[in-house]
């Protein structure tokens, strides 16, 4: 082992330790009593089933990540990167195909070896607490379209960034940037119109008091709303939701038609506000922003690293190479992404308190949002005292007691805005 092993080896086993301790804090802090908040929404036997869906989230989440580490080391140790590198050289394609076809057979492995706690998840946990609804076909059919959306999308991508690299000298980074940065902004664009709806189906919300409501809405805080649409969630699963996506004329907003079969109108109308304070905050702007500013910082150390062969011979690698090095600094990368990981957490938290408060002040109350935030949490079985240390490192939504409470507080006559 050299210092790259034991870097990568240290960050590693410390992200899954952090895993598990905080993951027992967050066992720990499961509180038999129902909170006074919840009194009039839960009921008693419902709360104890959402502490069980968090028990045995956590326990299978702990199992998946030993798991993967595990495979991870025996793969690594015994040579593996190597062996298929020396397989995928026997074809002499050129770096290029060769990088493709290396990075495509290690995705490959993995999605095979995870199959079997995706499939337990979805049809064994999920169905166990009554969420899913997903058939055996619509979880091949959307395997199959992943693989191929990666394949037609994400080979090209990263085709031209091992060209960069290859070619194109001490710029071969900032190319890759930008590359990286184009192809990002063009999804966001076409995704909503193009990639969305071969998965599910989104049918434009129909004339009636909600449309009516919502419509009157947005034009009250100068939103143009052509693209409403109702998505059908339920194909999937029983869970509620809503979201908004796109940009410029392909911006669209999407509410699950379970959403709307458990929500009254006031409700809904609030569940937008606050998609559309998210919007008018600029916060989908701001993580666009972040994330080329983080990519960007990404790919000018991983041209600084390519050329250590210490990194290569951490790995057995015979041979050093562009596509090797990009799987390689991901992993020695680990460290840093957690720490922006914890700062992205912590960046979108403070952006929901501030879309709830656009929510509230735009509606003009915020008992419409509490009642919708109760709700959604009580159909998808919500952990309502999560531990402060588990949110840190995992929410990127704030615990829902501390939103209802600070919504409350900017609710009240006299709170200064």
């Amino acid at each position: 082992m050299n210092l790259y092993s034991t870097i990568i080896l240290a960050a590693l086993i410390a992200a899954f330790l952090l895993e598990l301790v905080s993951e027992m804090l967050n066992l720990r802090a499961l509180k038999s009593e129902l909170p006074a908040e919840f009194e009039a929404v839960y009921e008693v036997d419902k709360y104890r089933k959402s502490q069980d869906y968090t028990r045995t989230q956590a326990k299978f989440g702990l199992v998946s990540s030993a798991f993967d580490i595990a495979v991870l080391l025996v793969f690594w140790f015994s040579g593996g990167f190597n062996l298929i590198d020396k397989f995928v050289r026997s074809f002499d394609f050129g770096s290029i195909v060769t990088g493709l076809l290396f990075i495509g057979l290690l995705l490959l492995l993995k999605t095979i070896i995870s199959l079997p706690f995706s499939i337990y998840s979805t049809f064994v946990i999920e169905e166990r607490f009554g969420f899913n609804r997903t058939t055996p076909l619509t979880y091949v059919s959307d395997m199959l379209k992943g693989v191929a959306l990666t394949v037609l999308l994400g080979g090209p991508l990263l085709g031209a960034i091992i060209a960069f690299f290859e070619y194109a000298g001490t710029g071969g980074w900032f190319y890759g940037w930008l590359a990286v940065t184009a192809f990002t902004l063009l999804v966001q664009f076409v995704a909503p119109t193009w990639i969305m709806p071969l998965f599910n189906k989104f049918t434009p919300l129909g004339e009636g008091d909600l449309r009516s409501a919502i419509m009157d809405y947005a034009a009250s805080v100068r939103f143009p709303l052509d693209n409403l649409f109702v998505m059908d969630g339920s194909k999937r699963s029983s869970k509620s939701n809503a979201f908004f996506t796109g940009f410029g004329k392909n911006r669209r907003i999407a509410l699950f038609d379970t959403l709307i079969e458990k929500h009254t109108v006031a409700e809904l109308v609030a569940v937008l506000a606050h998609e559309i304070g998210h919007y008018k905050k600029r916060h989908v702007i701001q993580g666009m922003l972040i994330g080329i500013v983080h990519m960007g910082i990404l790919f000018y150390l991983l041209s600084i690293f390519l050329g250590h062969k210490g990194l290569f011979e951490a790995f057995f690698m015979e041979e050093i190479s562009v596509y090797a090095g990009l799987i390689f600094f991901s992993l020695l990368f680990t460290p840093l992404e957690l720490v922006l990981s914890l700062f992205m957490h912590g960046l979108s938290r403070r952006n929901e308190y501030e879309a709830d408060r656009f929510a509230m002040e735009t509606t003009g109350s915020g008992d419409a949002m509490v009642a919708a935030l109760k709700k959604l949490s009580v159909h998808n079985l919500s952990n309502l005292t999560p531990h402060p240390f588990y949110v840190f490192l995992n929410y990127s939504h704030p615990p829902l007691l501390q939103r209802i409470a600070a919504i409350r507080c900017s609710d009240s006559p006299g709170t200064s805005q």
